[in-house]
C-alpha cells in the first residue's frame, strides 16, 4: 500500500464526518482555467516558501497537463509568476520502471514516478526555507537518459504547478491539490486499446488512496468538453 504523507492525511482528517463541498459548478474548459487560476491567485504560499506547490494529479486521458498549462498561462495577469514541472520529467529510467515488463500496472502503480526526486528537487527548494531554484526536468524518457538540465530559479510567491498521474498518497509535500477525478467506465471509454493495461492502476488508486476525498479541488473530468467543479475545505468555505 502506498505510503499517506502528513499533508495527506491532515487532509483526510479535515474531511472526516461531514466535508465541506461546494456544488458541482458546470464550467466550460476555458472558464474552468480561468476559475482555477484565480483561486489559486488568492491562495498564499506557506510561511517561509518560495512558491505555492500545486498538483493536478489525474489520468492522462484527462489531460492534466493540459490544465496545468492553462492555468499557468492565466496566472501572470492576476499578478502571480507560474511554472509548471510535468511529474513525467521525474519517472525512473526503463530499467527500473518496466522491470517487470511494459504492461505491469502494478508496477505503474508504485514503480514509475521517483518520488524522492521530485521531492529532492522541486517540492523541496520551493517550499519552506528552500533555495528557490528546481529541476525542470530530471530524466528524458524518450531518450531514456538523464536530461542534464540547469536548475532554475523561481521568483518568491510563485505559482508551481506539477501535473501527473498518480501524485497523491506518496507523502509529497504539495500545498493544493486538483484532482481531474474521471469514473472508471470514462477511463476505460477514453483509454486507447493500446493503454488498456494501466487501467487496473488507476482503479487501484482509487480504492486505496481516494485522491477525491484528499484534493482541494476536484474537476468531474469524464466528459473533458463539459467539466465540473467541486471545491473542498478552505475554497468551499471560502
Amino acid at each position: 500500500m502506498r505510503a499517506t504523507s502528513d499533508a495527506d492525511g491532515q487532509r483526510r482528517r479535515r474531511r472526516s464526518g461531514r466535508p465541506v463541498l461546494t456544488r458541482p459548478e458546470p464550467l466550460s474548459p476555458e472558464a474552468l482555467a480561468d476559475r482555477l487560476a484565480v483561486l489559486l491567485a488568492e491562495t498564499a504560499a506557506e510561511a517561509g516558501a518560495v512558491a505555492l506547490r500545486v498538483a493536478v494529479d489525474g489520468p492522462e486521458v484527462a489531460d492534466p497537463d493540459v490544465l496545468a498549462a492553462a492555468i499557468a498561462d492565466r496566472l501572470p495577469a492576476l499578478g502571480r509568476a507560474a511554472v509548471v514541472v510535468p511529474a513525467t520529467g521525474f519517472y525512473r529510467p526503463a530499467s527500473l520502471r518496466l522491470e517487470h515488463g511494459r504492461t505491469d500496472p502494478d508496477a505503474r502503480y508504485t514503480d514509475w514516478l521517483d518520488v524522492g526526486a521530485i521531492d529532492r528537487e522541486v517540492l523541496a527548494p520551493t517550499g519552506p526555507g528552500g533555495s528557490g531554484e528546481y529541476l525542470p526536468v530530471l530524466w528524458d524518457t524518450a531518450r531514456d537518459r538523464a536530461a542534464r538540465l540547469p536548475r532554475v530559479p523561481l521568483p518568491d510567491g510563485a505559482v508551481l504547478l506539477v501535473p501527473g498521474a498518480l501524485l497523491q498518497g506518496v507523502g509529497l509535500a504539495f500545498d493544493v491539490v486538483v484532482h481531474l477525478r474521471m469514473s472508471p467506465a470514462a477511463r476505460r471509454r477514453r483509454t486507447p486499446p493500446e493503454q488498456a493495461w494501466a487501467l487496473p492502476a488507476y482503479d487501484r488508486y482509487d480504492d486505496e488512496v481516494d485522491p477525491a476525498a484528499l484534493a482541494d479541488a476536484v474537476v468531474l473530468a469524464d466528459h473533458p468538453d463539459r467539466p465540473a467543479l467541486v471545491l473542498a475545505g478552505r475554497w468551499a468555505a471560502g
